[in-house]
């Protein structure tokens, strides 16, 4: 429960970076679709850092293979999440893109959570 509950404070942290930093870069110009790439990077570099230290502890691999197994989960998920946003952004251009972002969110969060416990913070006998 303890690890649930850290992902959800950090995917809820990192929902707010990227919607908020998707925002301010929409505000700031750049199309909705653009705005995305670095608001994901951002808050993926942040849901790390507090996976790392809060949600699942330190992995038995090097800080290179985890970062690298992170990352992959990681970008497989931004993918899933765009692709499922840029769908509800084409198909719905009357949609703010808020509600985009929070449909694309959840359903990334599922693959996310399993990828992040399985497959990056995994210990042998835990």
């Amino acid at each position: 429960m303890k690890r649930l509950f850290w992902f959800l404070i950090a995917g809820g942290c990192g929902f707010l970076i990227d919607a908020g930093l998707t925002h301010l870069l929409i505000l700031a110009g750049l199309g909705p679709f653009l705005a995305r790439i670095p608001a994901i990077m951002a808050a993926m570099a942040f849901t790390w850092f507090v996976n790392r230290n809060r949600t699942f502890g330190k992995s038995e691999h090097s800080l290179a293979v985890e970062g690298l197994r992170y990352w992959a989960v990681g970008i497989t998920s931004a993918l899933i999440n765009y692709a499922i946003y840029s769908t509800l952004i084409y198909r719905a251009p009357f949609l703010q893109p808020i509600i985009a972002i929070i449909a694309a969110s959840l359903a990334a969060t599922a693959y996310s959570f399993f990828g992040y416990s399985r497959f990056v913070f995994r210990h042998r006998n835990g």
